[in-house]
């Protein structure tokens, strides 16, 4: 029976093991978890058909230059007085006929229309590969903040933890001051009360933490974030010198690396060759036609009345034809003007779009400098700050510990440390990630 229950026991727990995900097993660094989004998030799935969309699109506009070829064929019956459509004589009897025939065309000038449509899907194609670039890496950027964010709350949070142990061990502390009646009860009451505050932080930047996790997990369409963690890495000390580079520098490295910038570059070109189809309408065009067809009718003799099997009648009624045809466009309701007209203002629409997505790069990217220079600045004066916090908060607990300070100002020193510390992080965080950012634009990848 215990054999039993043994196998039983290691059957559930092989299941379940099985069924933990795999991101359970060890923590995900960034890198990992911009691969997994890249791989599997549904708006870029949705980018890459529309991509071989594009490339279905060129490859067929190729396929325009060369010849077409179509065979029909027909199977008729025809009841009374009626036309043999073999010998073109009227019957009145039942006759059945076949036809059939091949055509074939091709368009020897069109204009150039063939070779600018071509010329403009290969631009609609690049385009799209462009904006699943860009894609990504709107994607990438997300992530990186979400990632950075699990870092912020970590650390704020074992802040909250240990300022937290420092007023558990004065409560401690206090109590043994009070239980000896070398302290009065209130003071007790109000360092309890600062531990209460302290405990319900920690509570809060827990769940903050938990909501950071869940936002990651949600970019990277995991259905669940029970398991999921992610690697902590050493991050270096913040370094002055990598803001050396200004805004233009920066602005002229990345219109010519990313991708929204090539991808409006190329719809202008598209745009461009799409005014050239509808000139391309104006122009005369050439097209050669052939074709080849044969019949055979059930009625139908030879000159002695004998029987005139199918395969002859089929060989002696063949016959070929080749026509050159030269189609002039005079007059057309004015569609061919009104259409270069419309391709004109699409080429203006496209060149403002080229000039909007550079304007809205360089403001972005004087923005991420604005704003990483700006927690430089924060973080500098922050950790000048916090020195001098500490060694306040120092001298304050020691003069608590001696009844030389109540516990309302120890609390109010212990606050302002806090803060402090607080201040720090953020603006150390804000920076990281907008370093990233401008480092991103210069075409070098995320990292932490």
């Amino acid at each position: 029976m215990k054999s039993k229950i043994r196998i039983i026991v290691f059957l559930l727990l092989s299941a379940l093991i099985f069924q933990v995900p795999a991101f359970s097993q060890e923590p995900w660094s960034l890198e990992q978890c911009i691969v997994y989004a890249h791989e599997n998030n549904i708006r870029i799935k949705q980018q890459t058909l529309n991509t071989e969309y594009s490339k279905n699109n060129l490859e067929q506009s190729k396929m325009e230059r060369l010849p077409s070829l179509n065979g029909s064929g027909s199977y008729g019956v025809t009841f009374g007085q009626g036309i043999d459509p073999i010998t073109y004589e009227f019957k009145n009897q039942t006759v059945q006929s076949i036809n059939m025939s091949l055509n074939s065309s091709v368009t020897l000038f069109g204009g150039f229309q063939t070779s600018n449509t071509i010329r403009q899907n290969d631009f609609n194609l690049q385009a799209s590969l462009q904006d699943l670039e860009k894609l990504k890496n709107d994607i990438a950027l997300n992530i990186a903040a979400a990632y950075l964010q699990i870092l912020f709350n970590s650390e704020l949070l074992e802040v909250a933890k240990a300022q937290l142990e420092i007023t558990r061990l004065q409560v401690e502390r206090t109590s043994v001051l009070v239980n000896a009646g070398s302290l009065a009860k209130g003071g007790l009451l109000e360092i309890q009360s600062q531990q209460a505050s302290e405990e319900l932080q920690v509570v809060n930047l827990e769940n903050d933490l938990i909501l950071s996790y869940l936002n990651l997990t949600q970019f990277l369409d995991l259905e669940s974030a029970e398991g999921f963690s992610i690697v902590i890495p050493v991050l270096s000390d913040i370094e002055e010198n990598e803001l050396l580079f200004g805004v233009n520098m920066v602005y002229a490295e990345a219109v010519a690396a990313l991708p929204q910038i090539k991808s409006a570059e190329y719809k202008y070109n598209a745009a461009e060759s799409g005014l050239d189809i509808a000139k391309g309408s104006r122009i005369p065009s050439l097209r050669l036609s052939a074709s080849y067809g044969s019949g055979y009718s059930d009625i139908r003799t030879r000159i002695d009345n004998s029987t005139y099997p199918m395969n002859e009648q089929l060989r002696d009624n063949a016959s070929a034809s080749l026509f050159l045809s030269l189609s002039v466009p005079i007059f057309n309701n004015y569609r061919i003007r009104n259409g270069i007209k419309n391709s004109r203002l699409n080429l203006s629409s496209t060149e403002l779009e080229l000039s909007n997505a550079k304007n809205l790069l360089y403001k972005e990217i004087q923005q991420a400098y604005a704003d990483a220079l700006g927690a430089l600045k924060k973080y500098r004066a922050t950790e000048k700050a916090l020195v001098s916090m500490e060694e306040s908060f120092k001298y304050t607990q020691e003069k608590y510990q001696v009844g030389l300070v109540n516990a309302v100002d120890f609390n109010v020193a212990k606050n302002q440390l806090t803060s402090t510390q607080s201040d720090l992080l953020q603006a150390k965080y804000n920076y990281i990630f907008k370093t990233n950012i401008l480092n991103f634009y210069r075409g070098e990848p995320i990292k932490i």
